[in-house]
């Protein structure tokens, strides 16, 4: 009787041990990075792109609020999921009268899509489109007052987005990335062209181990677990915010995964802002940080477009500045630019 009771007694402090860490992992997974909003009510959606990927998101509404009204998707940055930076701005925007959509991009958190942590131009660019169609078809929302805001990667996706889908009235970028130009050519075009063939036999030589394997191989993770102090200063930045208690999650690639060896195939050679011009004349705002290592994507993508278009450069921030520090974004100009264009 006495060994079946120490038996019982460690089944049971197993299983309660296994129930507790099962009910941590389920909490970190549903965990927000920010403060959740009385002002607005958040509901779990989803609905599907073009490819049948079906899209998760969490839509923010307006509390008090009657009749259709203007809606915005966002989504970014590239890596991260909805419960962090895309997640923060649509609560912040919908506190000031839109309706407002945070997606997870296709292959990734809580979005659908098989392997898992990879991105395409194409279809990260269908995703804002995907959420258009969600978004115009709601009661509440004026399907003739739709924009999209893209963070970091996503910034060049929505660009491509609003240039392609002329249901889109208005695109803002923050701390935009052109995924395309930096897989391609390297930061500040730095890629010799002997670089970049060597990259691409790599990569190609990767393609036939993966169908050896049966599954693509993982990439060693993007973020280090931790900083030694002799890293370049935009990686203790990205550290900084996806490592820590300010913006780790579980889902997030960036936090707590890594890309596909293969990854950047599709972007080496599908450039994503060639028809920038064609949003015009639809307005665009690109915001980026003076400091920011990225900060030459969104000037050199403001000289490229054609007007109407708008570059605010925030004084002394940095790239990651403006996921998440409610000090630096600057939502009244956002709110301001939506509102004034979005009609």
């Amino acid at each position: 009787m006495k060994r079946l009771f120490l038996f019982t007694l460690i089944v049971f402090v197993m299983s309660n041990s296994a129930s507790a860490q099962s009910a941590t992992v389920a909490q970190q997974a549903d965990h927000y990075t920010f403060q959740l909003s009385d002002k607005v009510t958040r509901q779990k959606v989803m609905f599907k792109n073009r490819y049948g990927i079906t899209l998760m998101g969490d839509l923010y509404i307006p509390k008090n609020t009657k009749g259709k009204l203007p809606a915005l998707a966002i989504s970014g940055p590239f890596g991260a999921v909805k419960e962090q930076s895309s997640g923060l701005y649509a609560q912040n925007i919908a506190e000031r009268g839109f309706i407002t959509l945070a997606l997870d991009p296709s292959y990734t958190g809580e979005s659908g899509g098989e392997p898992r942590h990879v991105a395409s131009p194409d279809i990260n660019t269908e995703d804002f489109s995907a959420a258009v169609d969600y978004l115009g078809i709601q009661a509440s929302v004026d399907r003739n007052k739709i924009g999209i805001i893209g963070i970091c990667g996503f910034g060049g996706f929505a660009l491509n987005a609003a240039a392609v889908d002329k249901r889109i009235k208005a695109v803002a970028t923050t701390s935009m990335y052109d995924m395309s130009r930096v897989n391609a050519n390297g930061y500040f075009d730095a890629t010799t062209l002997e670089q970049r063939t060597q990259t691409l036999e790599q990569l190609s030589l990767q393609r036939w181990m993966d169908a050896e394997n049966g599954t693509p191989a993982l990439a060693p993770k993007g973020l280090p677990d931790k900083i030694e102090g002799n890293e370049p200063q935009f990686v203790k930045e990205y550290f900084d915010y996806y490592k820590t208690e300010r913006g780790f999650h579980l889902r997030s690639i960036n936090s707590n995964g890594s890309w596909t060896v293969t990854n950047v195939l599709s972007f080496m050679n599908m450039p994503i802002l060639t028809y920038i011009k064609e949003i015009s004349p639809r307005p665009v705002l690109l915001i980026a940080g003076e400091n920011a290592h990225s900060r030459y994507f969104s000037e050199d993508a403001y000289k490229a477009a054609c007007e109407p278009k708008e570059l605010m450069i925030i004084p002394q921030a940095v790239h990651v500045d403006l996921y998440d520090r409610l000090d630096v974004i600057p939502f009244d100009k956002l709110t301001e630019f939506f509102t004034k264009n979005l009609k």
